[in-house]
């Protein structure tokens, strides 16, 4: 930003630089776990640039192991700095070429983005195919809501729960669907046919209770389950697609919002029992969501998967619950990045299904003999958000979608920004305050 750099950019900066340097790590190994450039955290850090989404800042944060309160200054410096770059000293205008819309996009779309929990009072309409309305009034709406949520970020939060219904979804639709590319339809064993409809609505049996609770998950007895078809030629679709919406990429990095105080919440579960835990305490994946999605043929035909397709279903207020760690402090967790990873940024205005670093992309070929396991890591800070996938396929003059959800329901992860965390203690007997445990 040079010149024009404002009093917040630098402030915002300086934070980012305090949790840097506390975490020990270097920015070489920062950027990539980050998914980002070495140059460009540098320039974050450095106050050269703001970034345009608060989805990467959040996690930095989380890596940097920034404490609840740091996590919410976190946000208020980043509203102010994003919310100042029409306030800049005037400079070259090759300097409106540069910065972090260079890096994370431009033009209208990187516009329209929407602006994290700062703005979470602001919920994003989704258009029938899935895509966010654009936001009314662009740059000047959103530096009047960020003058707005720097005095009351964590209450505009509370009041966007409360009036979206305490982040519920709504249950005046039939079961979620996608619309199919013609009148053919098949299903796998063991699913339901999917509708053909034009419309994504969500589904009736996703309705939280009035409490705000998730009803639970009818997947709690099993970790995977077919995918629904939606194909456009006769006949059942040749492959089939085992979903684990509650596989851990590592213990250490899953958390679940629950909508109860710590003396209600039972100890943290193994991941094989993930499923009937999280059905038993109405829990939502916090800041991120980890699928396992196995993808094989039914027949000696080769299979190829053309590729994953994010539909979002509905966009809401983060919820305003306790956030619970499932590993416990002191252990140590690793896990190795699987061969076939990807991510998703929720809180994006059209998120995508992207492969990690150095990994392929789509077409994959799948068989009967030779079976293809898809990782999917879905964040999100800003939003509660549920969502689904859609598969395509193809082989030979057949071709078709699979629609991918939470047993006939979207998949549902929302941020946690500056929510109570609680960690359960290794041999200890009830959930404790984060941080709170004394070091081994």
């Amino acid at each position: 930003m040079g010149g024009g750099r404002t009093v917040a950019a630098a402030e915002f900066a300086e934070l980012l630089r305090e949790l840097k340097d506390r975490s020990g790590l270097s920015y070489g190994t920062l950027a990539k776990r980050l998914h980002m450039s070495t140059s460009t955290l540098h320039r974050y850090c450095n106050g050269d640039a703001v970034p345009t989404d608060y989805a990467p800042v959040e996690r930095l944060a989380r890596l940097c192991k920034a404490s609840p309160q740091e996590l919410v200054e976190l946000h208020r410096r980043w509203v102010l700095a994003d919310a100042g770059r029409g306030k800049k000293a005037s400079g070259p205008a090759a300097e409106q070429g540069s910065g972090p819309a260079a890096e994370e996009g431009s033009g209208p779309a990187a516009e329209e983005e929407p602006t994290a929990a700062g703005d979470s009072a602001v919920v994003t309409d989704v258009t029938p195919d899935g895509v966010p309305a654009p936001p009314v009034g662009g740059r000047r709406r959103r530096a009047v809501l960020a003058g707005i949520a720097v005095l009351a970020v964590v209450g505009a939060v509370v009041l966007g729960v409360q009036l979206s219904g305490g982040g519920g979804e709504r249950g005046d639709g039939a079961a979620s669907s996608v619309q199919g590319k013609g009148a053919g339809g098949a299903t796998p064993s063991g699913s339901a046919p999917a509708s053909a409809s034009p419309s994504v609505t969500p589904s009736a049996s996703a309705s939280p209770s009035a409490s705000g609770t998730p009803s639970p998950s009818p997947s709690a007895a099993g970790q995977e389950r077919p995918g629904a078809a939606v194909e456009d030629s006769s006949g059942t679709p040749p492959l089939t697609v085992g979903i684990r919406p509650h596989a851990w990429e590592s213990p250490c990095d899953q958390r679940y919002l629950i909508d109860r105080e710590p003396g209600r919440v039972s100890p943290p579960p193994v991941e094989q029992d993930a499923p009937a835990w999280v059905a038993a305490h109405g829990a939502v994946p916090s800041g991120k969501q980890f699928l396992e999605l196995t993808v094989q043929g039914t027949g000696e035909e080769t299979v190829v998967v053309d590729g994953l397709k994010v539909r979002m279903v509905q966009k809401r207020s983060p919820l305003a619950w306790n956030d619970y760690a499932m590993g416990y402090p002191g252990v140590g967790c690793g896990a190795g990045v699987p061969t076939r990873y990807f991510t998703v940024a929720l809180d994006a205005a059209r998120p995508a299904v992207v492969p990690e670093a150095g990994h392929a992309d789509f077409p994959f070929k799948v068989s009967e003999s030779d079976p293809e396991v898809y990782y999917i890591n879905a964040d999100a800070s800003a939003y509660d958000v549920s969502w689904t996938l859609e598969l395509s396929w193809s082989s030979g003059t057949r071709h078709g979608t699979l629609l991918l959800d939470d047993e006939g329901r979207p998949f549902r992860t929302s941020g946690n920004n500056g929510r109570p965390a609680y960690e359960f203690p290794l041999g200890g007997s009830a959930w404790q305050r984060a941080g709170s445990s004394p070091a081994p």
